[in-house]
């Protein structure tokens, strides 16, 4: 492991017995113990860099503060070009920020565009009770306007400050809130999250020794044969996600020991947004508590879920609803497949201005429409058993689709990326253009084309809509 993932380890092993002991605390001391200790982390790790973080801080609350009615664009734009500098720093003649630094701000910027985008809903809510002298039914509205103490003890929360997973104000603000916090399940989910965190780990450390990514960028790599290499993306792809299975269980663990988001099953949270209708329990029942609002990988469904774009759904799952709310409805396209081509570019740029991270993210547009193409031309006209042949020879292509994407965005350089692609002959992109050909001409016609791939992606959804509430009564 190299020196900043023991940093890494050290903060997410740290958090979790600190996370219990925030259970003891007061409100307005749990408030200001969080900013203390992640301001430290931040500054003991960040140094001069966490400059970076405190002029995003301070900019937005200017905004808020300005025009509480154009702040969710305002801040969206003022947070995507501070990245931009950010990532540029070095132009200006500024020190290279370090990663910590880097994985602080790409929280923040998450967090930021969220709470402009809650602010702007308060408001908004407010001005209707007034128009109709009622309270507003708003799930996890805001009571009141942030301070800008309270807007930088959100910032530097000290739970999930580099790692993830990113939660709203109001789940924060639910979090200091909370009337009996000792009373929220504690050790038991957090030792389920754990459990299987030291197996990820072991086999992360284990292939990655066994199959460095480095050796992709050898002359001697592309002396193997074509299956060697093409076997090699599967691994790499899986070393990638043991490294996140691991961490990413390990960040949730710290947000359970703490309490944070933690609320009645009734509420029916989701990840990164929280509750999603108004439940009040029976005083007389005992409540269920669950931590879907932090949960931020579904490692079992990652590995097994069908589509590619369901795929998405269980990776990084706070961020995906940060996308999914404030990027995807304000696309400037209609299209389905545009849409999700601009919610995937916006993702690349949120990630860096390396152009492995774009080459990758936007595959999955083409691989989306090659999936939906191939339902509504094949799959619909298949029985039951011919839909589940389908359906296991989809998952497979799923996951090389996958395997050949995470090769861009490890690889990073364009180059790279593209010499690895090469090496294997661009195989996805291959079949996906091959699939949607093939759809067009089972089809046999343009308009019928659409209406039939529209209602293979609905029926489709649907099917794994009813699967996943199946899956979430087991769990």
């Amino acid at each position: 492991m190299s020196p900043d993932e023991l940093v890494y380890l050290g903060i997410l092993t740290a958090s979790i017995p600190i996370g219990f002991l925030f259970r003891y605390l007061s409100p307005p001391v749990k408030q200001g113990a969080a900013l203390l200790v992640g301001l430290s982390v931040t500054i003991a790790a960040c140094q001069i860099h966490t400059l970076h973080s405190l002029v995003t801080v301070i900019g937005t609350w200017i905004i808020i503060k300005t025009s509480w009615r154009t702040s969710p664009a305002l801040t969206l734009g003022w947070t995507f070009l501070y990245l931009l500098f950010f990532r540029l720093v070095t132009w200006f003649g500024l020190p290279t920020p370090t990663p910590f630094a880097n994985a602080i701000q790409l929280i923040l910027t998450l967090k930021m565009v969220s709470l402009a985008n809650e602010v702007h809903s308060y408001h908004l809510e407010k001005k209707k009770e007034v128009t109709s002298f009622s309270k507003s039914p708003v799930i996890g509205g805001l009571t009141q306007e942030p301070s800008l103490y309270d807007i930088l003890s959100y910032s530097y929360c000290y739970v999930g400050i580099m790692t993830g997973p990113f939660f709203r104000f109001q789940t924060f603000v639910d979090w200091l809130r909370q009337p009996n916090p000792l009373t929220l399940p504690g050790w038991v989910p957090c030792l389920q999250r754990l459990k299987l965190v030291p197996l990820y780990g072991a086999l992360f450390l284990s292939v990655n020794s066994v199959f460095p990514l480095a050796y992709v960028r050898t002359d001697e790599f592309l002396e193997h044969h074509f299956f060697f290499r093409l076997f090699y993306m599967m691994v790499v792809f899986f070393v990638f996600r043991m490294r996140f299975y691991a961490a990413w269980c390990g960040a949730e663990a710290g947000c359970i020991s703490a309490g944070l988001g933690g609320y009645p099953e009734g509420a029916l949270a989701k990840p990164g947004g929280g509750p999603t209708v108004n439940y009040s329990p029976d005083p007389n029942i005992p409540v269920a508590y669950d931590f879907r609002t932090i949960q931020n990988i579904d490692c079992y469904n990652t590995d097994f879920c069908v589509k590619v774009r369901h795929g998405m759904r269980y990776w990084n799952m706070t961020v995906q609803w940060w996308l999914h709310h404030y990027i995807y409805p304000n696309s400037p396209f209609k299209a389905y497949t545009l849409r999700a081509g601009w919610t995937m570019f916006i993702s690349a740029y949120w990630h860096g201005l390396h152009a492995g991270y774009y080459l990758s993210f936007l595959t999955i547009p083409l691989c989306i429409a090659a999936e939906s193409a191939m339902e509504a031309s094949v799959r619909s006209k298949l029985g039951p058993q011919g839909q589940n042949v389908f359906d296991w020879v989809h998952w497979f292509l799923k996951m090389r689709a996958y395997d050949y994407m995470c090769m861009g965005f490890v690889l990073l350089k364009a180059s790279d990326t593209v010499n690895y692609w090469m090496s294997i002959y661009f195989v996805m992109h291959v079949i996906a253009i091959g699939f949607i050909i093939l759809a067009k001409v089972l089809r046999g016609g343009k308009r019928e084309g659409k209406r039939g791939e529209k209602e293979g992606r609905t029926a489709g959804d649907k099917a794994d809509k009813t699967k996943e509430e199946i899956n979430e009564k087991k769990e």
